[in-house]
């Protein structure tokens, strides 16, 4: 008798929190230096989803500089993240993008604040009763 044959089913990811679908500018660095350029695609209060144009490990732990828009301007928060999956995705030029889950970290109570009220802002507003 051979090893039984054991299903791997992958359970449904349960999110803590809602996720938000939302476009900004981020800078990542690996060495807490050099910053470069990223794109979130998505964000909660738990993590991102970010576009690097480099592979990542599971694991690794990345500074991050969030840019985004508010009613009085441009809000930076900065944080630590831990990557916790990776994909990757062909562009339509042809260039690979890494599509990099990640968790914060490290993230101070006041940019966690700036980022709620981001998060709440990009909520579908309900419809006004009529």
């Amino acid at each position: 008798m051979g090893m039984p044959f054991m299903e791997k089913t992958a359970a449904p990811e349960k999110r803590k929190y809602p996720r938000f679908s939302a476009n900004f500018p981020v800078k990542y660095s690996t060495t807490d230096s050099f910053f470069k350029s990223a794109q979130a695609a998505n964000a909660s209060e738990g993590g991102l989803l970010v576009c690097l144009p480099e592979k990542m490990h599971i694991g690794q732990q990345l500074a991050l500089k969030l840019f985004f828009p508010s009613r009085s301007g441009l809000n930076i928060v900065e944080t630590v993240v831990q990557v916790i999956w990776m994909g990757i995705r062909l562009r339509k030029d042809w260039t690979w993008d890494y599509r990099t889950g990640v968790k914060f970290e490290d993230i101070s109570p006041e940019d966690m604040t700036t980022l709620k009220n981001f998060l709440t802002s990009l909520a579908p507003k309900p419809l006004p009763a009529s």
